[in-house]
C-alpha cells in the first residue's frame, strides 16, 4: 500500500511523506526501547534491594517524555502533511481530469468522479493524518520488544517472533477473505450515486410524467443493493477480528507457559519472567489494533486504486516541439475517427479557408459535432490529419490551439458566480471596458440591465437562474471577448424562443465576422449565411458546395432543405 501511495502523490508530495514515515518509525522504535527499561526495574523490585529502582525508573521517565514528545512532533506532522497533501492532490486531480479525452467522461464516470473527488480522496488521504501513525506502531513496536525480549532471553524472544508470520498470515487471509465484499461495496457505493445524480437530473422528465409521488425503481434498488453489499463486508470481517484475537492470546498464553516452565527450571528468575509477560502484553495492544485497521486501511487502499487508475489514465499527448500556426485556416485530411467499435467520422476530407464559413447539416447521429470536437481536439483522430494554420492540432500545444479557438455550445454550462464573472472565463485578464463592450455586443447588456444585482447577479449553479437564450448570450459574450480567429457554434439556436433566437443571432454575427467558422445548424436558415455547406450522414460527406447550388442539384441536401423549411402537417 505505501508503494502505491508514494505513486499516486508522485515526487513532488512523496517526500514529506517519507520523511513523516521516518519520524513515526523512530517514534516506534523509542516506544519499545523504553519498554526494556522495565525489565530491570522490576528486577529491582523484586529482588533484595528494591531502592536500586529509583535510577532505572527515573530513566524509564525520561524514555516516555522522549517518546511523548516524538509522538506530539510526529502525528503533528503526519496532520500538517495530510492536510497540505489533500489540498495539494485536489490540485492535481482537477488537473489531470481537465487534460484527460472527453472520450473518457462516459455515463458513469460522474457518480465515480463524484465519490472519487469527494469522500474518497478525504479516505485516501487519511491515511497520511490518522492511519499512518497507528499502522507504523503496529509493526514498528513489537518487532522492538521483541528485539528486547530477544536480548534478555533467546527462548522467550523467539516464541515471541514466531508470532509475527502467524499474526501476518492471519491478516492477509482475512484481507482476501473480505477483498470481494469490500469491492462489492464500493461497487454498489458508485452506482448508487451515479443514481442519486440521475435522479436528481431526471425530476423535470419525471415531474412532467406525473410521477413525483413514485420511488425510482432504479434508485430504489441500488440503494438497497449498497445495503445488502455493507452487510456482507460487515458480516465478512468478523473471522479476521476473532482469528487475530484467538492469535495473540494464543501466543500469550504460550509465552506464559513457557516462562513458567523456564523459572520453575531455575533457568531465569521470576522478576524476568513477569517483565518478559509486561513486555508481551504490551505486544498483544498494536497487534490486536490491526484487525481495525485493516478494515480502513482495505477501504483507503481500494480508493488509493481508484485514484491511481486515474492519475495513470494517459491524457492527450503534448507535443515535445510544439509548432504554431501560421494563418487561420482549417483542414481535414482523410480523417477518420472511431468511437469504440462505431466509425464516427469514416475518410473525411474537406478545408475551410481563413476567414470563410462552413455550415455541417445532416441528420442526427451523422457524425456533425464530433467534427466540431476533432477540431478542438477534445479527441484525437484515428487516421488522417486535422490541421488548423497548416499544423496537425497534435502538434500545436493544447494552450496555444484553445487560445485560436472560441466554442459556442448548444447546451451552455455557467459557473456558480457572477455573470460578469463567466464573461471573464474568455478572457480573465480583460479590462472592464471590453467586458462590457463584448456584452454589448451580444447583447447580455440587455439581460443584465433586467436582473437584480446586475453584473453581480448570480446565474446558480449551471446558470440555472437564467434561461437558455440569456445563458447562450453569456457564452457568446465570452466568445467575443476571447476574440479567437476561429469560430466553432454546435446548434447555437436550436431551442431557443423567437426572441432569443433574434437576439443570438445578432452576437453571432458579430462573433463570426471576418472569422473562420464552421457551424453545425439544424434550423437551415442559418446555413444561408455560410460560403459552404457539407451534408453528412453516416460519417461521410454525401454532399458539399454552396448553398444555392446544392439545392440547384436536387440531391440530399435539396431534400432536406425541403423538409426542415416546410415540415409535414401533423397527421400527414
Amino acid at each position: 500500500m505505501i508503494p502505491m501511495l508514494f505513486r499516486v502523490l508522485g515526487p513532488r508530495y512523496a517526500r514529506p511523506v517519507r520523511r513523516t514515515v521516518a519520524l513515526m518509525t523512530a517514534t516506534a522504535v523509542v516506544e519499545g526501547l523504553s519498554y526494556a527499561l522495565l525489565v530491570p526495574v522490576l528486577r529491582a523490585l523484586f529482588g533484595d534491594a528494591p531502592g536500586d529502582a529509583r535510577p532505572w525508573l527515573i530513566a524509564f521517565g525520561a524514555a516516555v517524555a522522549v517518546y511523548g514528545v516524538l509522538r506530539y512532533v510526529s502525528d503533528l506532522s503526519g496532520f500538517r502533511v495530510g492536510t497540505t497533501l489533500l489540498h495539494g492532490m485536489y490540485d492535481r486531480l482537477g488537473d489531470h481530469l481537465a487534460r484527460l479525452p472527453v472520450g473518457w467522461y462516459g455515463p458513469r464516470r460522474v457518480g465515480e468522479v463524484s465519490v472519487l473527488a469527494g469522500r474518497g480522496l478525504l479516505q485516501a488521504m487519511s491515511v497520511i493524518a490518522h492511519l499512518l501513525a497507528p499502522l507504523v506502531s503496529a509493526c514498528v513496536t513489537p518487532l522492538t520488544i521483541v528485539a528486547v525480549m530477544s536480548a534478555f532471553d533467546w527462548r522467550m524472544g523467539l516464541a515471541a517472533l514466531l508470532a509475527a508470520p502467524v499474526v501476518a498470515a492471519v491478516q492477509v487471509r482475512a484481507g482476501r477473505a473480505m477483498a470481494a465484499a469490500d469491492a462489492e461495496r464500493a461497487d454498489r457505493d458508485h452506482e448508487a450515486a451515479a443514481r442519486v445524480v440521475e435522479y436528481l437530473q431526471a425530476q423535470p422528465v419525471l415531474r412532467a410524467g406525473g410521477r413525483t409521488a413514485e420511488r425510482f425503481g432504479m434508485l430504489d434498488d441500488s440503494l438497497r443493493g449498497l445495503q445488502r453489499a455493507s452487510r456482507r463486508s460487515t458480516l465478512s470481517a468478523l473471522p479476521g477480528i476473532l482469528g487475530l484475537t484467538l492469535t495473540v492470546q494464543a501466543f500469550f498464553t504460550v509465552l506464559l507457559a513457557l516462562g513458567a516452565y523456564l523459572a520453575l527450571g531455575g533457568d531465569i528468575g521470576a522478576a524476568d519472567v513477569l517483565a518478559v509477560l509486561v513486555l508481551a502484553a504490551r505486544c498483544a495492544d498494536p497487534l490486536l489494533s490491526l484487525s481495525e485497521l485493516g478494515g480502513r486501511l482495505r477501504g483507503a487502499r481500494a480508493e488509493l486504486a481508484r485514484l491511481d487508475a486515474v492519475l495513470r489514465t494517459e491524457p492527450l499527448p503534448e507535443p515535445r516541439d510544439p509548432v504554431r500556426p501560421e494563418h487561420g485556416g482549417l483542414e481535414f485530411a482523410s480523417v477518420t475517427f472511431r468511437h469504440g467499435d462505431r466509425t464516427v467520422i469514416d475518410d473525411v476530407s474537406l478545408s475551410v479557408p481563413e476567414g470563410r464559413r462552413l455550415a455541417v447539416v445532416g441528420p442526427s447521429g451523422a457524425g456533425k459535432s464530433t467534427l466540431l470536437n476533432l477540431i478542438a481536439r477534445f479527441y484525437d483522430v484515428d487516421a488522417g490529419a486535422v490541421r488548423v494554420g497548416g499544423a496537425d492540432v497534435r502538434d500545436i500545444g493544447t494552450e496555444a490551439l484553445m487560445a485560436r479557438i472560441a466554442v459556442v455550445f448548444q447546451d451552455v454550462y455557467l459557473f456558480d458566480g457572477t455573470i460578469e464573472e463567466n464573461v471573464r472565463l474568455g478572457r480573465p485578464d480583460a479590462s472592464d471596458a471590453e467586458v462590457r463592450a463584448a456584452a454589448s455586443a451580444a447583447r447580455l447588456d440587455e439581460v443584465v440591465e433586467r436582473l437584480p444585482g446586475g453584473w453581480a447577479a448570480n446565474v446558480g449553479e449551471g446558470g440555472e437562474l437564467l434561461s437558455g437564450g440569456e445563458r447562450q448570450r453569456v457564452s457568446i459574450a465570452r466568445a467575443l471577448l476571447k476574440d479567437a480567429p476561429i469560430v466553432l457554434l454546435d446548434e447555437v439556436t436550436s431551442a431557443l424562443d423567437p426572441v432569443n433566437e433574434a437576439a443570438v443571432h445578432d452576437g453571432i454575427e458579430r462573433l463570426v465576422a471576418g472569422r473562420t467558422v464552421v457551424m453545425v445548424a439544424h434550423r437551415m436558415r442559418t446555413v444561408r449565411r455560410a460560403d459552404r455547406v457539407v451534408f453528412l450522414d453516416g460519417g461521410r460527406i454525401m454532399e458539399e458546395g454552396a448553398h444555392d447550388e446544392l439545392l440547384r442539384r436536387g440531391g440530399r441536401y435539396a431534400a432536406f432543405w425541403a423538409l426542415s423549411t416546410n415540415p409535414a402537417p401533423s397527421g400527414a
